[in-house]
């Protein structure tokens, strides 16, 4: 089993661009950018750099921590984007919110060279749906620019045990790869995979047993914006997943989540302030 000691709460997280996180003080927000055409909640912006901009402006503006832009879908059944328009569609984006919007900026990838790419036009943070697990060279470039990164267990495709177990096995596989690649663990979020191989009912069980991913000790976020089990709870479309949304993220908040990831920065920066000022001590601060 992977030996951490409790260093996190009392660690800050460089997101970059003068960003140091605090973890336990208060909930961090990501705010998505889809630089896609077939985005499942169909806010894709591919191609559309003046939209992905006023969109990061947006998200300063309400309160969001790190900006996160992402070029190929990862909805079920999305057909396979290759490399090379990935990379021509999220880097002229985060060129552009780098120049306009003082964040930091995280790139939602599983490749080596989409990664360096947008590391090179301003991103600061890698987030890896694969959990290092993917491309081989991912993990060797996290330690070598030594960013953040975001590491998240994805079910699909794997057998089924238990929800929390699962997920502890993943996070077992992708920190062995850290390890192997002397990737800094103060740099590390992990990421229960809300939505990538579970059923409705494991969605919700995953939310309901949160408390116990703290096994690892380190940082954890999760993404239940707008995903389909809202929508199946609630007999609603992507649309009127607003009110659900705000359910999971103040359940998540409450189970000990310190990033939640968000389309609706405005409505959900409300939530975790609400949520925080019920939770943390001392009161939401720095």
């Amino acid at each position: 089993m992977w030996p951490i000691n409790r260093i996190y709460r009392t660690a800050k997280f460089d997101a970059g661009r003068g960003a140091l996180w605090r973890w336990g003080v208060r909930t961090y927000v990501m705010g998505v950018v889809n630089a896609t055409d077939d985005s499942f909640s169909g806010d894709g912006i591919a191609g559309q750099i003046g939209e992905a901009v006023a969109l990061a402006k947006q998200f300063r503006e309400d309160g969001v921590d790190i900006i996160d832009v992402g070029g190929a879908s990862s909805r079920p059944g999305a057909i396979p984007t290759p490399i090379s328009v990935e990379k021509e569609r999220v880097v002229p984006i985060v060129e552009a919110i780098h120049a306009e919007v003082d964040l930091p900026i995280s790139i939602d990838t599983t490749w080596a060279e989409v990664a360096e790419a947008a590391l090179d036009a301003g991103a600061t943070v890698v987030n890896d749906i694969s959990g290092f697990l993917g491309d081989p060279g991912l993990s060797s470039l996290v330690a070598d620019r030594n960013v953040g990164a975001v590491l998240m267990h994805n079910q699909r495709g794997r057998e089924h045990h238990d929800v929390i177990r699962d997920i502890i096995a993943g996070f077992d596989a992708t920190l062995s790869v850290c390890e192997s690649n002397h990737v800094d663990l103060s740099r590390i979020v992990l990421d229960p995979g809300f939505g990538f191989g579970w059923s409705v009912e494991q969605n919700l069980e995953i939310l309901r047993r949160l408390p116990e991913l703290a096994f690892h000790e380190l940082p954890l976020l999760i993404g239940t914006s707008r995903k389909s089990s809202i929508g199946t709870v609630l007999g609603a479309e992507v649309e009127e997943r607003l009110f659900g949304t705000a359910a999971t993220v103040a359940q998540a908040i409450c189970a000990g989540i310190d990033v939640i990831r968000v389309h609706d920065s405005h409505e959900m920066r409300d939530v975790v302030n609400m949520t925080d000022a019920i939770v943390r001590k001392p009161l939401s601060a720095g």
